[in-house]
This record gives C-alpha cells, structure tokens and sequence, in this order.
C-alpha cells in the first residue's frame, strides 16, 4: 500500500511589504505637513466717542511710541525694560499711588508695549489708569 502524502501548504500573507509602505506613507506625511501657520490679521484699533475730561492737574502721563520706548510726562527712558518703567513711574509719583495714570500709546506700537505698561503700573499699586484715544474722523 502506497501512501501518498498530501501536501498542503499553508497560504499566508507576508505582511512585511505593507508595513514598509504604510510606514514610508507615514514618514512623507509627517515631512509634508505644515504644523504651524503665521497669519497675519489687519486690525483696525477701535475708537471711542464720549466727552472730554480735564486734564487732572497732577496725573502721570506715560507714551508708548511706534518703536515702543516710552517716555514719562515727557521724560525718555533709556531703555524698554520694566524695571526702568517701574524706577521713573515711581520716582515721578513719589510713591503715591492714588495719583490717575494716562497711557497714551501710538496706533501702530505694539500691544505688547501696553501691556507692558500696564503689568509695571499694576506691580507698583497704581489703581486709576486711564487709556487715551481720539474721537472717530478726527485726525492723529
């Protein structure tokens, strides 16, 4: 009696060249894509409509140029750093924090520079802080 030997062969699917592609397909999107956009907004500035206010006679008036440096009732700082901010504001008012506060920054400075600013004035105590504006159609 002849045994006759079947042979089966098993059928499988060789996975290795799929992972291959699906791992290079990963790679070329993952080089492809842009994870950060710079967008650029124009922002007009708002303006504001009310009445006039005397100027107080004792008020400390900070500027914040385009460039933003700043300049205390008309005196420049030397530099933009907070520490000087908060050395001039203080020698001005002669620590007295009750004193109102006006910032009148450029339309173009940045708000960093405002803000700026305004976090010296708050770290010092200063609790009236007015911000200047102009009227609408009115000229710079």
């Amino acid at each position: 009696m002849k045994f006759q030997r079947s042979l089966k062969e098993e059928v499988s699917v060789n996975m290795t060249p799929l992972i291959d592609v699906v791992f290079l397909l990963l790679i070329f999107f993952m080089v492809t894509t842009t994870f950060s956009r710079n967008t650029n907004l124009l922002i007009n500035l708002p303006e504001a409509t009310g009445q006039l206010t005397e100027a107080q006679p004792e008020e400390i008036e900070i500027l914040v140029a385009q460039t933003g440096t700043y300049s205390v009732n008309g005196r420049q700082l030397i530099n933009t750093e907070m520490e000087t901010l908060m050395r001039t504001v203080a020698e001005v008012s002669g620590g007295d924090t009750s004193i109102p506060l006006v910032i009148t920054a450029d339309a173009n400075a940045t708000h960093q520079s405002v803000v700026t600013v305004m976090d010296a004035v708050a770290q010092l105590g200063f609790t009236s802080l007015n911000i200047a504006t102009r009227e609408p159609g009115s000229e710079p």
